[in-house]
């Protein structure tokens, strides 16, 4: 296949997985005080946050956090998801070690 039909396969299917996901994002009319979201919705908008916070620049309607949640369990299920995604900062603290280690080596 042709390298740039490929790349625009990738691009349409990226595409596709964003709309799809932009459906699932904070903000929706579904949860109210006397039925907030809660740690599993959390769990599930701070996996998306990244996408979600790019639509947010274009449509302000489109909200990164869930406002009516029931506290706790939302946030720690919020930062658990975001965790998830960034893969937190153990990476980069290794990453350090190692070009520390490469340094003294040389």
């Amino acid at each position: 296949m042709h390298t740039n039909k490929r790349k625009f396969i990738w691009l349409a299917l990226l595409m596709v997985v964003v709309l799809l996901l932009s459906g699932c994002a904070a903000g929706s009319a579904r949860f109210t005080p006397d039925s907030p979201a809660g740690f599993w919705q959390g769990l599930w908008h701070g996996a998306i946050s990244v996408i979600t916070f790019i639509i947010n620049l274009f449509n302000h309607d489109v909200k990164v956090y869930e406002v009516d949640n029931n506290g706790g369990w939302y946030n720690f299920g919020f930062l658990l998801g975001v965790i998830c995604v960034w893969g937190g900062g153990s990476g980069a603290g290794w990453k350090s070690r190692k070009r520390r280690k490469q340094a003294k080596e040389s």
